[in-house]
């Protein structure tokens, strides 16, 4: 059996074999995760058993600051420095299950964050690539999960922008930094077959799935959302420009 992640915090050794969790033996908040799962998540429609089996396990509170630990898994975003924030359960859940990965997957994620998006997938995928253009936010979240375990996320300090074009192509794209419009190096790097879930939009957004096919690109519109706006090279281009998307 391969391993892929161990998470050791202490109190518990969680084990993640390709995609499954074995018995999670990890105590810590456990009642505030299964609650979450099922009046958050569950309740609302995520029926994916895999994204549900993960959010349950990647424990939440260690990815917002100390004194948010007793809010962590409420219904809301919280702050996580730097002028950004944690997206609610609710959303982290839609928009992995919307990705519908698979075991062996290589997945980009622009916009890191606390990381614990990237932590969700990691239960879900081979391998997670991360990249963060707030440096110092990059640096604390690389060390966060690298003295959790996580051993199969790797974070780049960067622009998304130009996406990552070593390990490309990708068999999902997620975007959790709202650009006004698809950049087309992350479209470029998408295989066939691959999905992207990005926020789309300046004040109004929506949240959009993007499949690469043969012939070009499939779109739909999820719902309106509010994420951080996508800083960097994309502020440059003009909109109606080549990066259109559409």
């Amino acid at each position: 059996m391969k391993i892929v992640v161990s998470l050791r915090l202490g109190v518990g050794l969680i084990l993640m074999a390709g995609a499954t969790f074995i018995e999670p033996v990890l105590q810590e908040r456990t009642k505030e995760r299964l609650a979450m799962v099922q009046d958050q998540l569950q309740e609302r429609g995520i029926t994916d058993t895999r994204v549900l089996e993960a959010m349950r396990s990647v424990p939440r509170h260690l990815f917002v600051p100390e004194r948010l630990h007793d809010v962590a898994y409420g219904d809301h975003p919280l702050p996580i420095g730097h002028g950004q924030t944690i997206s609610q359960p609710y959303i982290v859940a839609v928009m992995t299950q919307l990705l519908e990965v698979q075991p062996d997957d290589k997945v980009l994620e622009i916009g890191t964050g606390s990381g614990y998006q990237a932590a969700v997938l990691s239960a879900l995928v081979g391998h997670v690539f991360t990249i963060e253009i707030v440096a110092p936010l990059a640096d604390n979240t690389r060390q966060l999960l690298a003295e959790l375990g996580y051993e199969n996320i790797t974070v780049i300090t960067g622009d998304g922008y130009r996406g990552y074009p070593d390990e490309a192509p990708f068999d999902g794209i997620i975007v959790t930094a709202a650009p006004e419009r698809v950049p087309q190096p992350l479209l470029d790097q998408l295989r066939v077959g691959g999905k992207m879930v990005i926020p789309v939009g300046a004040h109004l957004q929506e949240l959009e799935v993007i499949e690469r096919t043969e012939s070009g690109f499939d779109r739909r519109s999820i719902f309106p959302v509010r994420f951080v706006p996508m800083t960097g090279e994309v502020e440059k281009k003009p909109p109606g420009g080549p990066d259109d998307g559409r």
